[in-house]
């Protein structure tokens, strides 16, 4: 079921051209109010942004096509879209709306939905949703107007795409701040910890929550101007990370990405710990405290093949799914699993979230740390992480990549020479124009001369 709007992580685009131009936004809005007022009369709808400059007209938009169909929205403002999880799981909400574009810069944004039970929406009523908004953009006039451009009507006049006003309800922020810190029962105390907010969601949150367990935070990137969120900071972007906890001799650093729902470390050497890592080191935690349910740890197809192997001498299966952490999920619930999570920071601790959070994973991280009386890098020994080369090829169409011969020889090429001891992963970006090429193996030669190969073989064939 092939869907046009919805990517991995709800719909996303560059602010004001579609699908987030002005007619799209406001029909998502009513859509969603349909979809939500058939199961909830009387429905309430939470709202919450990240800092981009894009994210408020985003936000009225979406209300305003909300309560053009009766639906009650209460908006929380700037916060994190874990945040905006945990408040919908609570029930009093039918639904809630991220407006974020994640690790993406600024001129990028995003509309992420979360069902009342605080679960990202199954592909089936994304692809519904995306039915009825297609279909209400073909009543509309002009629908491709940006987001300057002016009113346009839905289903001749009878919503027009007016922007709702809105307050933020500061309190909403608060009450998750709240539940992070009941979930920690060990405190921080002379801990020192460096904190990146890459100039988004968790800017304020973070290194209150910290502070309030008792760390010493040193806090970086916590000034967003609308159009510095994610740039060279945060998440994707260690390096300030890095000569910060090295400066100040910090015992670790945290970056989070824009809406924070991801974490990636860095130890008191100054090396790095991403997904993977906090996997293992969870998982070894968790098994050994009797609560790893099923001996299992989900992760994804971009997995480094060293957790794997790491996982397997602990005795624990890891089971691999597609990437995205919505898909994470889903398999963890259908094996009963306690953890799962991604290579790029996205960690699920089934017993506290619904989705990936950055400022949960933290938490649990530095717990571990501290019960073990164990650095960082202590945490992470037995991992031995395999050489892997992650390319971006950008593309002007998405076809069958298999079927393409020079590519499909490339791989065979890449995975005979390989045997059993490594990988290769093509696939397109769910969110971007983009292929992706991933191979891993044990020795970086072979592994970037492949990467290299099988990304120019895309590019000849479908490169933009």
């Amino acid at each position: 079921m092939g869907k046009e709007l919805f990517g991995t992580d709800g719909i996303r685009g560059v602010a004001g051209e579609y699908p987030l131009d002005r007619a799209t936004v406001f029909a998502f809005g009513v859509a969603l109010g349909d979809a939500v007022l058939r199961t909830r009369p009387g429905a309430e709808v939470l709202i919450g942004t990240d800092t981009r400059e894009s994210g408020g007209w985003i936000s009225e938009l979406a209300a305003g096509g909300l309560e053009s169909r009766g639906v009650r929205v209460r908006y929380a403002g700037v916060i994190t879209t874990p945040g905006v999880a945990y408040l919908t799981r609570g029930g009093a909400f039918a639904a809630g709306v991220m407006v974020s574009a994640s690790h993406n810069p600024y001129r990028d944004n995003g509309l992420k939905v979360f069902g009342p039970g605080g679960f990202k929406l199954p592909d089936a009523e994304e692809h519904a949703i995306e039915q009825e908004i297609l279909r209400l953009r073909e009543q509309v006039p002009g629908s491709r107007n940006a987001a300057s451009g002016p009113s346009v009507e839905v289903e001749n006049g009878a919503a027009e795409s007016q922007p709702a006003r809105l307050a933020a309800d500061r309190s909403l922020a608060c009450q998750y701040l709240e539940y992070l810190v009941s979930t920690c029962a060990t405190r921080f105390d002379g801990l020192r910890m460096v904190v990146d907010c890459g100039n988004g969601a968790a800017f304020e949150l973070a290194p209150e929550l910290f502070r309030r367990l008792g760390a010493e935070v040193h806090a970086l990137c916590t000034a967003p101007d609308g159009r510095n969120i994610n740039l060279n900071c945060g998440a994707l972007h260690i390096e300030l990370l890095r000569q910060a906890v090295v400066a100040t001799r910090a015992d670790l650093g945290v970056a989070f990405d824009g809406d924070a729902d991801r974490a990636i470390f860095v130890s008191a050497s100054g090396k790095e710990v991403n997904g993977d890592g906090v996997l293992l080191a969870s998982a070894r935690a968790l098994k050994a405290a009797g609560r790893l349910a099923t001996d299992t740890v989900v992760s994804t197809v971009m997995a480094n093949l060293g957790l794997e192997r790491a996982l397997e001498r602990e005795s624990i299966r890891m089971v691999r799914t597609p990437v995205g952490d919505k898909y994470v999920l889903e398999e963890m619930v259908r094996l009963g699993a306690a953890l799962g999570g991604e290579q790029s920071g996205h960690v699920i601790f089934r017993e506290y979230a619904t989705t990936g959070d950055g400022m949960l994973t933290a938490i649990r991280v530095i717990e571990i740390a501290r019960r073990a009386g164990a650095s960082l890098d202590e945490l992470m020994d037995g991992l031995e992480v395999y050489p892997q080369k992650l390319v971006n090829v950008r593309v002007r169409q998405k076809k069958d990549l298999t079927a393409v011969p020079s590519v499909r020889e490339e791989i065979r090429r890449a995975e005979e020479s390989f045997g059993g001891a490594g990988r290769v992963l093509v696939r397109f970006s769910g969110t971007e124009p983009l292929a992706r090429v991933m191979v891993e193996g044990p020795d970086l030669e072979r592994v970037d001369g492949f990467s290299r190969s099988i990304a120019e073989a895309i590019r000849k064939e479908m490169g933009e």
